[in-house]
Order: C-alpha cells, then structure tokens, then sequence
C-alpha cells in the first residue's frame, strides 16, 4: 500500500486523484510542508512524498510518471510518439503555467513580505492567460490528447483549479468545459473528499 504525505491543498492532490484513478491503496498522511514528519523524509520541506515499500518518492510530476509507469495506466509506454508528446504536455504545463502560479504565491505569502513583489502578479496573469490560449488550441478531445486521459491530464486541471482560486484569468469555453469535465470525474470528486 502507498503513503501519501502532504496537505491536500498542494500538489499532494494531484498524486491522491490519480492513485483514486488507478484504484490503487493508499493511506494519507495530511502533513504541510516543512514539517516534521515531511523534512525526515524529505530535507527541502517539499511536498508531496509518496512511500512505497522502502522507497521515498518527491516531486508531484514525477510521482505521476511512477505511478503511471507502474501500473500501465494514465500514460503511453515509454519509447512511443505518443509518450514524448504526453511528456512534452507535462513539462509545458509545468513551465509555462505552474511555474507562473507558484511564483504569484510566493510574492503572495510564501516569501518574507520585504522581499514580495506584488506587481509582478499583473505580468503573470497576461502570461497565464496567453499561455492557457495556447493550450486551447491543443486539446484533442475529451481529455488533452484525444480519447486516452494521461498524467498530462492531472497536472493540467490542478493547474486550472489553482488558477481559479488565485483569480487568474480563463477566459477560453474549451478550457472551462475540459475542467468541469475533468473535475466531474468519479476519482477527483473522491481525491476531493480525501
């Protein structure tokens, strides 16, 4: 059985929707980040972890790629086309939206206040927004890459959750008809429930 640590109001969310995906075990362990519990196992602070046996997974996006790797599902096998354009989904989310998310809540209440920003939140917001056009115009279907819902997947519709509840902007129907498609999902509204 896995072990999730993490506050699910994190990117620990992201590993609990997708392990309710793969109907895998798992019991969660609601720690915040640099607690304790979490820099025993993880000396950043970082969360989420994922335990699985002896081993001590960091990092949300990788943690997806384990569990999707392992189990065969919420992925295409390693060596496809169909893999390196779902990788190339993942690592664009992360650069071009996550990365602008997480810097807003750093110069929101992460960092020390004498060293926020707050102006630099109108400059993300423009990126975010030109950003989440680009990915309207990529989506294949139901889900990111057609008819198969991947890891991608997971990482996107985080993405626009956190989005929302920061008040960026999404202006795009497809990206607001793919989320609450996304978030309708049997297994988000159980990781919701978690």
């Amino acid at each position: 059985m896995y072990e999730v640590i993490g506050s699910l109001k994190s990117r620990t969310f992201r590993v609990i929707w997708a392990l309710e995906e793969l109907g895998a075990p798992y019991t969660h362990i609601a720690e915040p980040p640099r607690s304790e519990v979490v820099r025993a196992m993880n000396p950043s602070g970082k969360i989420p972890i994922l335990r699985d046996g002896d081993a001590i997974l960091t990092d949300s996006a990788a943690i997806l790629s384990y569990l999707a790797d392992k189990h065969g599902k919420l992925t295409f096998p390693p060596g496809t086309v169909e893999r390196a354009r779902q990788d190339a989904f993942s690592h664009s989310l992360l650069d071009e939206v996550d990365s602008l998310l997480w810097t807003a809540a750093r110069h929101s209440f992460i960092l020390p206040e004498e060293l926020r920003v707050p102006a630099i939140k109108a400059t993300l917001k423009w990126e975010f927004e030109q950003n989440m056009s680009k990915l309207a115009k990529k989506i294949q279907g139901p889900f990111l890459m057609g008819e198969v819902m991947t890891t991608a997947d997971i990482l996107a519709t985080h993405c626009i959750s956190w989005a929302k509840t920061a008040c960026f902007p999404l202006q795009q129907d497809i990206i607001k008809t793919y989320f609450d498609r996304m978030t309708n999902r049997p297994a988000y509204q159980r990781a919701v429930g978690e």
